[in-house]
């Protein structure tokens, strides 16, 4: 019985996962999904960053500065195209197994 390989992160993956989910205002758990980081791993680096002193790289932008509408735009459009292109990879890995599976 093998386990799952441990993956391991960099210190900079972390912090810039945890200040995704500070500063874009979405939940722990879909950040977690798009990431493809478990939702315990992904809280304990959010925890671990609020925790630190106030540092230059982390301002809590969403309570401070509302989104302009040309950024809420943008973030709509890239989301819509993320779900795009993530549809488009599940279907060319069903399409690969499908072929694969064909010349055995």
């Amino acid at each position: 019985m093998q386990g799952r390989q441990r993956r391991s992160f960099t210190e900079e993956y972390k912090r810039q996962a945890a200040e995704l989910v500070l500063s874009s205002g979405r939940s722990i758990t879909s950040v977690g999904k798009e990431l493809g980081v478990r939702e315990s791993v992904l809280r304990r680096w959010v925890d671990k960053l609020r925790q630190e002193p106030t540092s230059a790289s982390w301002r809590p932008t969403t309570q401070t500065t509302p989104m302009s509408a040309d950024q809420a735009s943008e973030i709509a459009r890239l989301r819509q195209e993320n779900e795009r292109l993530r549809m488009e990879r599940d279907i060319l890995k069903k399409s690969i197994a499908i072929f694969a599976g064909n010349r055995t």
